[in-house]
């Protein structure tokens, strides 16, 4: 099972859609996919209409396996199953603080997974915190969008240092530029600068569009009510980019 987790420091970078639309199109493609919506918030959980609730919260759901395998949901599309949020997840800090093991803890729950799924993805987040760890230790590919801004730039920054004293080996991290406004000046003079200078950034990425925006109102990925736009072509052309590169 490949681990592909969507992740920024930053809030409001569009993880969330990013989450959804990429696995989406990996189930589509025949992989049997798993999304689970670590944000307390419940933006995933929320787009494919399944009600953020883990029965028992995060104290359950850290009993194990079992308990694990009992809270996947359906979402009602081929091949796509869900690991809905939960509002306890606001204390899993704390709770993997006082495990044996603090930085396997989610590790420890994916892995009897592994055998019934191709893809998990892990919808993160934003902040820098033992979840955050968590996720670093178990993730094969860390995507990270980014609007293209010098803020979202210092973020990034931070993350690659902060990357560096504690990444694991097999940790492939791969940012893009999300959220694009090719009229503003400064993505304009972003996109082109950054992707010129660091090859690590993905040539393909996605912009800002009401159409995406949309996925509020639909509660469902951009590819049920809007498959020929543009923005869905942008989204399987970056998936198909993210799959070449983290192969």
């Amino acid at each position: 099972m490949k681990i592909f987790s969507v992740y920024n420091i930053k809030g409001g970078v569009g993880k969330t859609t990013t989450s959804v639309n990429l696995a989406y199109l990996s189930a589509a493609a025949g992989a049997q996919t798993l999304i689970w919506d670590l944000d307390p918030q419940g933006g995933t959980s929320y787009y494919l209409c399944v009600k953020p609730k883990i029965k028992g919260g995060t104290d359950e759901l850290l009993q194990g396996r079992n308990r694990t395998m009992a809270q996947l949901r359906m979402t009602g599309y081929p091949n796509l199953d869900l690991l809905p949020s939960d509002i306890s997840y606001r204390h899993l800090d704390a709770q993997l603080a006082k495990s044996t093991r603090p930085l396997h803890g989610l590790e420890r729950l994916v892995a009897p997974l592994a055998k019934q799924y191709d893809h998990l993805f892990l919808d993160c987040p934003p902040g820098l915190s033992l979840v955050t760890e968590n996720v670093f230790q178990m993730t094969d590919v860390l995507l990270v969008p980014m609007i293209p801004t010098p803020l979202s730039l210092r973020a990034y920054n931070r993350l690659v240092q902060f990357l560096v004293k504690r990444r694991t080996k097999k940790l492939r991290v791969l940012p893009f530029f999300n959220m694009v406004n090719p009229d503003k000046p400064i993505h304009r003079v972003v996109t082109k600068n950054i992707s010129e200078k660091h090859p690590i950034f993905l040539k393909n990425g996605v912009p800002e569009s009401n159409l995406i925006e949309a996925m509020g109102v639909k509660r469902s990925p951009i590819f049920t009510y809007a498959r020929e736009s543009p923005e869905a072509d942008g989204l399987r052309a970056l998936w198909q980019e993210i799959i070449r590169r983290s192969a």
